[in-house]
């Protein structure tokens, strides 16, 4: 039996995450890879090759509806360009043409964290709440905001919340500043400011658990970035009237190591709004790419 179905890439600054998705969102086969370097410049074989590989994986003949594509930093989704990435090194790169000469059927183009909420809240994490401020904590840092269920949208850099300088003069970021957000709180950040200070090789996965286990460097690059983002988030939250904050990417993975600091950071700074709830997103580091299929279902009516 032939199935519908849409695939969703999802290009980071490490790693491209793509899936086959079903209109009722049962994910049908599903693949990660590195990303390539100068990936902006073959991103139309990217998506042709994960079109190949996702539909070969699945078994069952597929009737292939749309593809959607989510990449990170500023995004016109309207037009289909890739404004601006630091993570990714383009400019005004033409997203959905790269991708549509490529694959025959409708593109969807968007920016990585939204679509990543949208995902949880169909899907994952967020189904039962309509305030939500995300943040995925990764390679870079960034947010997505649901109020009153619908996505909160403005100019292009709505979201960019990992370039706001938190430390002045502190460590370099990939936009050309100093100090910001995504320079000391995202999962790459604080594997390189502990290997910097230690002289030793590791990642934030590394980096948690040595905090786990007391070892002070360790224990202080971390809760520096938890201070950093939660105040970052926390005036976030005091003016939208945000009820969950749902933290993805790879760093969620160091549940409470990471969740107990951030929650008492948060109620340090939010006093009587200490109430919002600090969760774990639902969809991992799946939830870019799972975003990727919903903005393509939605572009072609599913």
């Amino acid at each position: 039996m032939t199935r519908e179905a849409v695939v969703g890439i999802d290009v980071g600054g490490t790693r491209i995450k793509t899936a086959l998705v079903s209109p009722d969102g049962a994910v049908l086969a599903e693949a990660v890879h590195l990303t390539p370097p100068a990936v902006g410049d073959r991103l139309g074989a990217v998506a042709a090759e994960a079109v190949d590989r996702l539909v070969r994986q699945a078994g069952d003949p597929v009737e292939l509806l749309a593809v959607g594509l989510v990449v990170p930093g500023l995004v016109d989704d309207e037009k289909g360009i890739g404004v601006w990435s630091a993570n990714l090194g383009w400019t005004d790169l033409d997203l959905h043409g790269s991708v549509a000469a490529s694959v025959d059927v409708p593109v969807a183009v968007g920016h990585d964290v939204r679509a990543g909420l949208l995902a949880e809240h169909r899907l994952g994490a967020a189904r039962e709440a309509d305030n939500v401020l995300f943040v995925p904590l990764g390679t870079g840092l960034a947010s997505a905001m649901l109020s009153r269920g619908r996505l909160v949208t403005g100019s292009q850099w709505t979201g960019e919340i990992g370039h706001v300088v938190v430390v002045p003069d502190g460590p370099p970021c990939g936009c050309g500043e100093r100090g910001c957000l995504e320079a000391v709180a995202s999962a790459g950040a604080i594997g390189r400011r502990w290997s910097a200070a230690t002289g030793l090789t590791g990642d934030a996965e590394e980096v948690a658990r040595r905090t786990e286990a007391g070892e002070p460097e360790a224990c202080r690059v971390w809760q520096e970035a938890v201070d950093a983002l939660a105040a970052v988030v926390a005036p976030v939250v005091a003016a939208t009237g945000t009820e969950l904050v749902l933290v993805g990417g790879g760093l969620a993975r160091a549940g409470d190591t990471l969740f107990e600091p951030l929650r008492a950071a948060l109620r340090a700074r939010l006093g009587r709004r200490a109430e919002v709830a600090v969760e774990a997103a639902a969809l991992g580091d799946r939830a870019g790419c799972l975003g990727a299929a919903t903005i393509a279902l939605d572009l072609v009516g599913r």
